[in-house]
């Protein structure tokens, strides 16, 4: 379905409302989203087994509730957003706006919207203030760290310096997958946080009649997650695994950048610790732990822990359904941008022999994937719409087989938020690496 179809059909998106109860120690989330025409969606979250004793999560559940409505606003790209479930003024309807814009670029570009338009959207708050929208309240929060874990190599090397440095913390798992739970164990990590996010099948349905679907920026909704999850469970820290190749975009179009990544991007970052600050909670500090370092660095430290390789996924391919349409096979596709790009940044600290074992083939000898290859490289006009590293560092990872060292793994980027413990264990980490070949 076009468009511009869907546009005219459904002028309006409408975030009516949310709720949330406790019931068997578990904090029950939903939201109320309507698209005009009277279609609603009703999503879910569940965060597992939280305290007896919290602070006012309110402001926090409806901030919840305008990245989770990006998911559902997509199906139509409805010309205007109209919030009743709260209040937003007009720095923080600015602040959506910019996320949606920049956050949904690779939407725009597979859908032909011309986003660029003055009138494509606008957000009208027409709700209640509610008393903490004023400001985000000073929490007492204990000094311990929340770790976002996915099922990839990055999030793996953060758990593990942390937990080598004896830093006090909570793995963090988002409807956990085997290779997440792999992960925590490899890592003896205890005590997970742990949160199921359900999407109305109404979405699904949808989609497969035709209305739009795309990439959104899943990293912003799981800050906002994570910011609730750190209030709810007392801890101060937040470490994403975010590294600095993902401030590199994919594509222009419309005389913009398209990052696919934008939500792990630097930008995104200092953004949101800054609406963080003053609108959810002064306290909590995000930040990512791997922002000065590229994905080559990455998997160095990665190979040297060599106890998850049998347990990490970083396949998109993977988990993909269709909308509904198909099960998710749960392992390494060896067919994709993703799957290539793993590939040639483990072979030349693993080996040919142990890199070759995880994907169960020599990707760089399947001629079917040169295409990928010259996208990773720069050959092709746009670099896969996928969670990867610069063109540049594919190339030297690339001219590193059979090779020990590169000026770029000493690099170090000295734009990030990380606190001076931290950065103090990841130089470390660094320096002995490094080290550890000479």
């Amino acid at each position: 379905m076009k468009a511009n179809i869907l546009r005219k059909k459904h002028p309006i998106f409408f975030y009516k409302g949310y709720d949330y109860t406790v019931s068997g120690g578990n904090l029950h989330i939903s939201f109320d989203f309507e698209i005009s025409n009277n279609i609603s969606f009703h999503p879910t979250v569940v965060i597992k087994n939280i305290p007896k004793k919290y602070p006012d999560i309110e402001n926090l559940v409806f901030h919840l509730g305008l990245v989770e409505m990006i998911s559902y606003w997509k199906l139509t790209a409805s010309p205007q957003i109209v919030i009743e479930a709260g209040h937003l003024n007009a720095k923080q309807i600015a602040w959506l706006t910019d996320l949606i814009f920049q956050g949904m670029g690779e939407y725009f570009f597979e859908n032909k919207l011309n986003y660029t338009k003055k009138d494509f959207l606008s957000i009208v708050s027409a709700g209640v203030m509610p008393k903490l929208s004023l400001g985000a309240p000073k929490l007492s929060l204990g000094n311990r760290v929340l770790v976002p874990i996915g099922g990839g190599k990055d999030a793996a090397v953060t758990l593990e310096l942390l937990k080598k440095a004896k830093v006090p913390l909570r793995p963090f798992l988002l409807n956990p997958k085997k290779e997440q739970l792999g992960i925590i164990a490899q890592a003896k990590a205890q005590k997970p946080i742990v949160v199921e996010r359900t999407i109305d099948p109404k979405l699904l349905k949808l989609n497969r009649k035709g209305y739009l679907n795309g990439h959104t920026p899943f990293s912003a909704y799981l800050a906002f997650l994570a910011t609730l999850a750190a209030v709810l469970f007392d801890l101060k820290y937040i470490a994403l695994s975010n590294e600095r190749s993902s401030n590199e975009g994919n594509v222009k179009y419309l005389g913009k950048t398209i990052n696919h990544q934008y939500s792990k991007s630097y930008d995104f970052e200092k953004k949101f610790r800054q609406y963080s600050k003053e609108y959810l909670s002064r306290n909590v500090e995000y930040f990512s732990f791997l922002r000065p370092l590229y994905e080559l660095q990455i998997a160095k430290l990665f190979s040297g822990f060599k106890k998850y390789f049998p347990v990490f996924l970083s396949c998109n391919e993977a988990h993909k359904t269709k909308s509904g349409s198909k099960k998710p096979t749960g392992v390494w596709c060896g067919a994709c941008a993703k799957c290539l790009f793993v590939f040639i940044m483990l072979y030349p600290f693993a080996g040919e022999k142990q890199t070759v074992n995880i994907f169960k083939k020599n990707l760089l000898k399947d001629a079917k994937l040169k295409p990928f290859l010259d996208e990773l490289t720069g050959k092709k006009r746009f670099k896969p719409f996928e969670c990867v590293g610069t063109i540049k560092e594919t190339r030297v990872a690339l001219a590193l087989q059979g090779k020990k060292d590169h000026p770029m793994l000493h690099a170090w980027n000295a734009k990030h938020f990380i606190p001076k413990k931290f950065e103090k264990i990841l130089k470390s980490a660094i320096s002995l690496c490094y080290c550890n070949d000479h």
